[in-house]
């Protein structure tokens, strides 16, 4: 309910425009660091666990097909949505916590104020924004991540590697994992919104509500990451649908 009240909310007057950009730079920009280490040693250390049981079977050179697929239809989108549960989550959920525990929203809708238009909607926009293309950059460098062991460490070919990510990728691929993270852009702004929202009792229960938003976020994620696969495979066709 309070998702779909903050998507109305998007085409009244007036809109936030700077509010969205702000947090899309909080968001986005702030959490480039972390994305980045997130994704290039996933994919070295799914590179550094598979290799060496793939030459067993004579298929080393499918190393790369393995990395890309696992990045972008799974991994990249989960790890990035926990990683951006863990840091913007929780601060969403405190600063919301702290701005209700103070009045400061009783004294917005005092003023005539939309609450929900002026904090929610603004971080939610700024959230699907900014999820898929964080993780594009995971899986981009989650890929890079498992070239370079590959070439490094085992000493395959370059082009071996790149022509089986290349050969492995297909649209419909990618698709599916900016699909994921627009979904779970939405499930991460509403959860740490509402618990925000609905902290109780001072500044024990900003902590409180910042846990919550962290934890349940983090399980919702999960569990919605096991039936949107499965709609996936269904409706862009995906082995085993």
């Amino acid at each position: 309910m309070l998702a779909a009240k903050a998507a109305r909310g998007l085409f009244k007057r007036p809109r936030y425009v700077p509010e969205t950009i702000a947090q899309m730079d909080t968001i986005g920009v702030g959490s480039l660091t972390i994305i980045l280490l997130t994704g290039f040693f996933t994919g070295a250390v799914l590179t550094l666990q598979t290799y060496p049981t793939l030459a067993s079977y004579g298929a080393q050179s499918r190393t790369g097909y393995l990395v890309a697929i696992s990045l972008i239809r799974e991994l990249g989108p989960v790890l990035t949505a926990l990683m951006i549960t863990g840091r913007v989550g929780s601060a969403i959920s405190a600063e919301l916590g702290s701005m209700t525990v103070s009045q400061q929203i009783d004294a917005m809708r005092a003023l005539g104020t939309d609450p929900v238009r002026k904090l929610v909607a603004p971080r939610i926009v700024a959230l699907v924004i900014t999820l898929p293309l964080l993780t594009v950059v995971a899986d981009v460098l989650g890929i890079g991540g498992g070239w370079l062991t590959a070439t490094g460490l085992f000493g395959m070919s370059s082009g071996t590697f790149l022509t089986s990510v290349r050969d492995g990728i297909t649209t419909d691929d990618i698709i599916g994992g900016i699909i994921k993270p627009i979904v779970f852009a939405v499930i991460i702004g509403t959860i740490a919104c509402y618990k925000g929202l609905s902290t109780e009792g001072g500044t024990v229960g900003v902590g409180r509500s910042t846990t919550r938003a962290v934890v349940t976020g983090s399980i919702v994620v999960i569990i919605t990451d096991f039936f949107l696969a499965r709609a996936l495979q269904y409706l862009l066709g995906m082995p085993g649908a």
